[in-house]
């Protein structure tokens, strides 16, 4: 994701920064620091930009992004929406209370299908399928709801761009009682019939959570579209993106902070990835 959107800049003509413990892109001027000075080191830089853009760890996102939000302009979401899309559990009420689908959530006994995971988390760490809710404390437990696992990249702010609908390749690999659920990687686009009603359903939620910036929307499609996690952050779909979409993604960050989006955007082709070829793509 670092080296898609450094390159988008760099194409652009623009001059980037970005921190790494040490690895190099081709593009782009790095600025080398460690676990220990890493904030400060992010907030001299911030201060020095005219732009900035947090990317993860997602553990601590919403800090980073209140750096960067008081120190330059922040073309990702606010540190408030950004709390608030990380924490599963209020961000799944927060979705009901806008009469979004989500997979509803359970407390106390249940016998059927559920989906265990963490109440914060990404990529589909620690999530599970359980016959019963069993889920242990700092985790979540919502109906299961079955279906094709799909996102919406989407840009939000003053107005909202879809920009693609996109295949997860999900693995699910059984046990007894449990069944671990992986992320695999993704087709960018995925060409639907019913990709319309997935634009309408990312659109009123970035405006729920009040997103800004390129976001990413999980949905499970089956009997309806329901929301099943949002990324306030660029996702992995980009690395389809920046091959397929005929425009740049630092080129729209950058109007969406002005309010010049274009009304659409045209995507050329598809492309596929798995967790197996970042290493490649990159």
């Amino acid at each position: 994701m670092l080296g898609t959107l450094v390159n988008s800049f760099s194409r652009l003509g623009h001059e980037v920064s970005y921190l790494s413990s040490g690895p190099l892109l081709e593009k782009g001027k790095a600025v080398i620091s460690c676990t220990e000075d890493f904030e400060s080191v992010l907030e001299n830089e911030a201060a020095n930009c005219d732009a900035g853009l947090v990317i993860g760890p997602d553990e601590i996102l919403a800090d980073l992004t209140e750096i960067i939000d008081s120190n330059t302009i922040n073309l990702g979401c606010s540190p408030q929406s950004v709390r608030m899309c990380a924490d599963k559990l209020e961000c799944t009420r927060k979705l009901q209370s806008c009469l979004i689908n989500v997979p509803r959530l359970i407390t106390g006994e249940h016998e059927g299908l559920c989906i265990i995971k963490p109440r914060f988390g990404c990529a589909s760490e620690g999530v599970r399928i359980s016959f019963f809710n069993d889920a242990a404390e700092g985790y979540i437990s919502n109906e299961y709801i079955k279906g094709d696992h799909l996102s919406v990249s989407i840009i939000g702010g003053k107005k909202t761009l879809p920009l693609s609908v996109n295949k997860q390749f999900i693995e699910i690999n059984s046990s007894n009682e449990n069944s671990q659920v992986s992320y695999h990687g993704n087709m960018v686009p995925y060409r639907t019939s019913y990709q319309s009603e997935l634009f309408d359903v990312a659109d009123a939620t970035v405006k729920a959570l009040k997103c800004n910036g390129y976001v990413g929307i999980d949905i499970v499609h089956g009997e309806k579209n329901y929301v099943v996690d949002v990324n306030p952050r660029p996702t992995t779909a980009i690395f389809g993106l920046a091959r397929t979409l005929k425009a740049e993604i630092g080129d729209l960050l950058l109007k969406n902070i002005s309010g010049t989006l274009p009304e659409s955007v045209e995507i050329d082709g598809e492309f596929s990835f798995t967790k197996d070829d970042f290493e490649d793509i990159l």
